[in-house]
């Protein structure tokens, strides 16, 4: 766990350019008062974002995501982090530079509007 919780800090340091918007955005209770951490250590796997309020998890996915490799992985840890109860979204790195506004949007619906 020890061996986690450092390589959370270091990709806290080197957040990609989408995860550093969307902590931007995240960040401070600044998206409806949510308290989001990032990089968030949990049990075997790291959480790009998590909302424990909410039971939430945000997951920022690149290219090797759509490889099958990539795709067997994510199953399986969303199936372990619902099974810890938490809710998975995902979204693409592009869809976080390229259509932020539909992001949050979706977010907004999905965790807000929906009380």
């Amino acid at each position: 766990m020890e061996h986690l919780k450092k390589f959370a800090k270091t990709l806290r340091k080197e957040q990609t350019r989408p995860e550093q918007i969307m902590w931007h955005i995240l960040r401070e209770r600044r998206f409806f008062g949510l308290k989001f951490r990032r990089q968030v250590p949990l049990n075997k796997y790291i959480a790009d974002f998590a909302c424990f309020e909410k039971k939430v998890i945000i997951e920022l996915d690149g290219r090797e995501h759509l490889e099958e490799d990539g795709i067997i992985k994510d199953k399986i840890r969303t199936e372990y982090l619902e099974d810890i109860g938490f809710r998975v979204i995902r979204f693409y790195n592009t869809d976080v530079l390229n259509h932020l506004e539909i992001v949050l949007e979706f977010l907004y619906r999905e965790l807000i509007s929906g009380e």
